[in-house]
């Protein structure tokens, strides 16, 4: 069971651009919710829990300064139909502080249940989009000594590599050590053509599922209520899969990857504990980092969303 003990909000350390910050095409893409992320740590001798939290607080105020996007608050330009945009007030993060009588031991292999996301901070999407905190912290004590630290961060504001950018400044700040890149805030980069230009193909991602051979839609019935499941594949597990998929591939086809091929391997699996008939049309969805492969690439440190969800459909 998770306890709160306190709350406190964190705003930059020193004064921050006050002007609004236009949102991407590709963040407006991405939902009004917040992406969990937790860390946990063993036990720290010689380090109290009211010392991390005040050493969390410090340095967290700090890296706001200079990610002050994070300490602002998103809101809707022409009512809930129309665009997102930031505005930078400085609102801040929250962070919250919190402990357990269970154990790190407890939650096993990590796979998600509710009792593994209490270590993260809950949103009320109820409350208006404007008084919305981009960032939510939460420091949790557990008996063992050990500690997790769970973030929830907004979807329209960042993808993976920028809250890994973030969390890196972050804590070099609490070690007091200098920093390397500093974050790129243009959003404007990734803005769509105005006018915009019609479509110059068919985009798979964006037409429906295939249809469940025999049926009307593509609803499959389930007898079984959905569960979720952790896989843990060795590297000798992946190098075989990849050494398999690439064995059978054609001359013309280039390598298949790790990814590609542990990809290819669950989708298989998928479809066969499914029981679809061979010539079953499937679609599965995956993101796409495309920093690196415009041209030019985006800015060293690019702060927001560079992904596109795409689609591959197989038989």
């Amino acid at each position: 069971m998770v306890v709160l003990k306190n709350s406190y909000t964190v705003r930059p350390a020193e004064p921050t651009p006050s002007s609004g910050i236009c949102m991407s095409d590709c963040d407006q893409d991405k939902p009004i919710t917040h992406a969990p992320l937790i860390c946990f740590y063993g036990s720290l001798p010689g380090l109290s829990f009211a010392s991390i939290i005040e050493t969390l607080k410090i340095s967290l105020s700090k890296a706001l300064v200079c990610f002050y996007p994070l300490a602002g608050r998103l809101y809707w330009t022409t009512g809930n139909s129309g665009r997102v945009a930031l505005n930078c007030n400085s609102m801040g993060a929250r962070l919250y502080q919190a402990e357990s009588d269970a154990k790190i031991e407890d939650f096993g292999d990590f796979c998600p249940t509710p009792k593994l996301r209490s270590l993260v901070p809950s949103v009320d999407y109820s409350d208006p989009l404007d008084q919305l905190p981009l960032l939510l912290v939460q420091l949790t004590k557990f008996s063992c000594g050990g500690v997790s630290l769970g973030l929830a961060t907004s979807h329209i504001m960042i993808d993976g590599l920028s809250l890994s950018h973030f969390i890196s400044t972050w804590a070099k700040f609490a070690r007091g050590e200098p920093l390397d890149v500093l974050p790129f805030l243009d959003r404007t980069l990734l803005l769509a053509r105005d006018p915009p230009i019609p479509p110059q193909f068919n985009h798979d991602r964006f037409s429906p599922p295939p249809l469940l051979i025999g049926g009307s839609d593509n609803q499959e019935e389930r007898s079984k209520e959905t569960t979720v499941a952790m896989f843990h594949l060795s590297k000798t597990q992946v190098e075989k899969l990849k050494h398999m998929a690439n064995v059978s591939r054609a001359t013309n086809v280039q390598s298949y990857s790790r990814y590609e091929a542990v990809a290819g391997h669950l989708w298989r699996c998928t479809c066969n504990a499914r029981e679809h008939k061979n010539n079953q049309i499937t679609k599965l969805y995956f993101q796409v980092i495309f920093r690196n492969r415009m041209l030019p690439p985006l800015p060293q440190g690019y702060f927001g969303n560079a992904i596109l969800r795409i689609a591959a459909s197989i038989e």
